[in-house]
Formats: structure tokens, C-alpha cells, sequence
């Protein structure tokens, strides 16, 4: 059935940092008013967990959806395919400063992904907005009407993929945005009360945990085979996912740095590359030791290697270093483009 109507998500930030919240406000605050939109608040996307009212409401959105976030664009589509949120990658025009760098010394990416894709992608579109890319709640707007404007929204019924039962009440506090935020400007301001702790969503606590990219995952478990907390596992098509997400050590990147694709993501990582900036590093040798190795530089295997050891040594157990998970192939890629760099005169 076509529609008019195009459903935009807003993402809050992790605390209360009144700049962040001050966007996200005058975003819903003004979609509100705009004909042809409905428009929610959802807790911080990449905290939240499968079961959450917040990830349930997001999996019974019908049609077309624009998510906003305070992570690159990648990250969040692909935060949301985890949690089977998913739908043909939508174009937006809002760029974070990171994904628009002109930086004449920067090569540009010319590879071609070949990753094994996502599965059970249904015939609409999901648009994913950094809310960096701009300080101006109008920036946003007009970029929404755009998307609004451009779009004959067909209606599919997405109920069924809601995992779990959730009750109407669940669901119906995202239906009411001025509610939502009349609640949350009330704890701000410490005058709330249990009617206004009800109508917010249920609290959510900071999380870290890898998200793959599918369109640029090959498959080739290399991250299964570095990972020692038995964070990775297959699906039943033989597919590598993130299984145990509490395994994870928090702030330990290292899987993401020997992946050959670029495929994993930390969304909440202080380096693009990792967090899920659009521009790929992974093959080019000056650019693997700047983005996805240390500050000293040490490539990224080497830096890897040392995050992963750190974390068994913590865990109370011995540490392995090369010997563990790190294929033939990758030690003489390593040997290489130390002996590369070492030649190299700057």
C-alpha cells in the first residue's frame, strides 16, 4: 500500500550533554510540526539491548526510516542490521567532517568490497544521519524534508521480525514525542515525577562490543580465530556474528585491526578508521600503520597483538602473542610493510 509518510528516529548521546540534547530537541521539536513525518526518541542506539522497548519499537517501524545517531553513518546501519533492523542503504547528503575530508595527501580508496552481505533485506529504505555532521537543527531538517520529498514510502508489515511479545504500552511511549520529551526536560531540570520516570524508556548502560559489516565481510573468521573471549560464533548459514557481546573486553580493538576488510566496527572507538568512518585504510601500508596501528608507529598486527596479550594478562591468563590466531600470511604482510616503512625517507 503507498503512503505518504516517512518515520525519522532520533538516537539520543550517552549522558546529558546539554549541546547534544539541545540538537536533539530542536530536531524533534520541529519534525514534530512536519507534515508526512512521525517522529520518536529512542535511547543510545549501540546500548541498547535486543529486548529493549527501544530496539522492538525500531523493528515495528513499517516502510521507509531515517535514523540520527551520534555515530558515523556506517556504524549505525549496521548497529541496526544486528539487531535486524534492515533495509536498502538509503543516500543522505549530511556528511560528518570526518567522511567529507578533502586532505590532498589522503589517497583515495579505489577497492571494490565483495563482503557476503546482509540476509532478509526487505524492499524499503533505511537512511543513517551522524547528528556531528552539523550544529544547526536546520541543517537536519531540510535534509529529512529532502529524504521526506523524495520518497513514496510502501507500507510492509514489519511486526512479524519483533523478537519477543511486546505489549502495546511497550511501543506506545515512542508514539508520543512531545510526551517524551516534556518527561526527559523534567529530570533536566529536577522536577520529575513517577509519571514522567514511566513515560521515559527504560535506562540503558554504556556498552562495548564489535559490529560487523557485511558488506565488507569475506567471511574469512580471521576475527574468530584472534578472539580468545569467545566473543564470535557462525549462524546457521555458516556466517561469522558477534555471539557473546559481553565477552568483550571493554575498550580492546584488536580484532577490528587484523580483520583484512576493514569489517569490523567499534562504533564508540576515539580513531575513525575503527569507530566507522566511511574511508577505507586497510590497503594502503602508510595509511594500515597511521589509522589502524599505535601512535608509535607500530603497524596494526604489532598493536593488535599487544591489546589482545594485555587483556588475557588481566583475564589471568598467559599471554600469546604471534602465536595464536595470526595466519602465515598475515606475518609476512607484517614483516613487509615494517621493511616498507623502514624505507621509506620522510
Amino acid at each position: 500500500m503507498a503512503g505518504s509518510k516517512v518515520t525519522v528516529v532520533i538516537s539520543q548521546a550517552q549522558g546529558r550533554n546539554p549541546i547534544k540534547r539541545q540538537l536533539e530537541e530542536d530536531i524533534a521539536t520541529a519534525l514534530i510540526a512536519e507534515p508526512g513525518i512521525d517522529v520518536s526518541l529512542v535511547p543510545h542506539l549501540y546500548d541498547m539491548s535486543q529486548d529493549h522497548s527501544g530496539m522492538l519499537f525500531l523493528r515495528s517501524v513499517p516502510g521507509n526510516v531515517v535514523v540520527l545517531g551520534w555515530l558515523y553513518e556506517r556504524a549505525i546501519r549496521w548497529t541496526l542490521d544486528r539487531a535486524n533492523i534492515r533495509g536498502k542503504d538509503g543516500m543522505t547528503l549530511l556528511k560528518s567532517a570526518d567522511e567529507e575530508s578533502d586532505d590532498d595527501e589522503e589517497e583515495e580508496d579505489t577497492r571494490q568490497y565483495n563482503g557476503i552481505g546482509s540476509v532478509n533485506v526487505p524492499n524499503r529504505r533505511v537512511y543513517c544521519i551522524d547528528l556531528r555532521a552539523s550544529v544547526s537543527a536546520d541543517a537536519f531538517v531540510r535534509e529529512i524534508r529532502r529524504i521526506s520529498e523524495e520518497n513514496s514510502v510502501q507500507t510492509v508489515d514489519l511486526m512479524s521480525w519483533i523478537g519477543g511479545s511486546p505489549q502495546p504500552e511497550q511501543l506506545q511511549r515512542y508514539l508520543q514525542p512531545e510526551r517524551l520529551l516534556e518527561a526527559r526536560r523534567a529530570f533536566d531540570s529536577g522536577s520529575a515525577t513517577h509519571v514522567d520516570k514511566a513515560t521515559l524508556p527504560e535506562d540503558t548502560g554504556r556498552r562495548w562490543y564489535p559490529v560487523i559489516d557485511y558488506s565488507r565481510c569475506t567471511n574469512c573468521m580471521e576475527c574468530i580465530d584472534f578472539c580468545l573471549f569467545g566473543v564470535y560464533g557462525v549462524d546457521a548459514l555458516d556466517r561469522i556474528l558477534v555471539e557473546q557481546q559481553d565477552n568483550c573486553k571493554k575498550g580492546c580493538p584488536a580484532c577490528s585491526r587484523v580483520c583484512p576488510e576493514n569489517a569490523i566496527i567499534f562504533p564508540q572507538h576515539k580513531q575513525p578508521a575503527i569507530a566507522g568512518a566511511e574511508g577505507e585504510v586497510s590497503g594502503l601500508k602508510i595509511d594500515l600503520t597511521k589509522l589502524f596501528g599505535g601512535d608509535s608507529g607500530e603497524s596494526a598486527v604489532e598493536m593488535a597483538i599487544k591489546e589482545r596479550d594485555r587483556e588475557l594478562i588481566l583475564d589471568g591468563r598467559e599471554a600469546v602473542g604471534m602465536s595464536v590466531g595470526i595466519k602465515q600470511k598475515v606475518r609476512e604482510e607484517m614483516d613487509q610493510l615494517i621493511a616498507d616503512l623502514d624505507a621509506l625517507e620522510f
